[in-house]
Formats: C-alpha cells, structure tokens, sequence
C-alpha cells in the first residue's frame, strides 16, 4: 500500500480535497506542510496484519474540524474518518460511567419516555 496513494484517496472518500487540509501531524505539534507530505508518505508498506508501519498518532485535519486518524488493529493499518461534532438532539443524564457493558447508554439503562 502507499502511504499518499491511501491517503489521497481517503480524502475524497471523506468529501474533502487536498486544500481543505489545514494540518498534517500530532496532536502534540509535530507538523508537516502538504508539500512535506507528499514527499514523505509517498512510500509503500505493508498495512496487513503484523506489525505497524506509520505513526499511529499520525492526523490529518480538515477546514470544517473534521479530521482522518490513523487506526490499527493486530497490526492491520487503515484510516479512521472523524466528522465534526455537533452535539445529540435530545440531552439524557448519566448516572454512572461504570459498569460491566460497553456504552454509556448499556451503564445508565436509559429510558427514552
């Protein structure tokens, strides 16, 4: 896989085009200008299973605040679009943030009358 070729192309999957990104990096301040990128992950790896290959904090971030992360999972490297949050509809309480499930809504047993 490259690294440009799979990003590009995550871009547009994500509605966006290479001018909408305004910061290529960490969450941290480790950055890169487009034009650095281009040259940077214009390389191939293997984004099968084993080991990860690209930074795993590696962000791209979008005009709107939307933005792609990089994910992986037993080493199978992929990116992860992030739409801009906006906030639920309705606000419900929560009572607990623990419990044996998995969600908020599984820990509070929410009740939607």
């Amino acid at each position: 896989m490259n690294l440009l070729e799979e990003t590009t192309s995550e871009i547009e999957r994500a509605g966006h085009t290479l001018h909408d990104v305004v910061y290529i990096g960490d969450r941290i301040g480790r950055n890169c200008t487009m034009e650095q990128f281009q040259i940077l992950a214009d390389r191939e790896y293997d984004d099968g299973y084993g080991s990860t290959e690209v930074a795993v904090d590696l962000t791209v971030v979008f005009r709107d605040g939307s933005y792609l992360r990089r994910e992986s999972y037993d080493g199978s490297e992929y990116w992860i679009y992030e739409p801009i949050f906006t906030g639920p509809v309705r606000n419900l309480p929560i009572s607990t943030l623990f419990g044996k499930e998995s969600t908020l809504e599984e820990c509070n047993k929410w009740r939607t009358k």
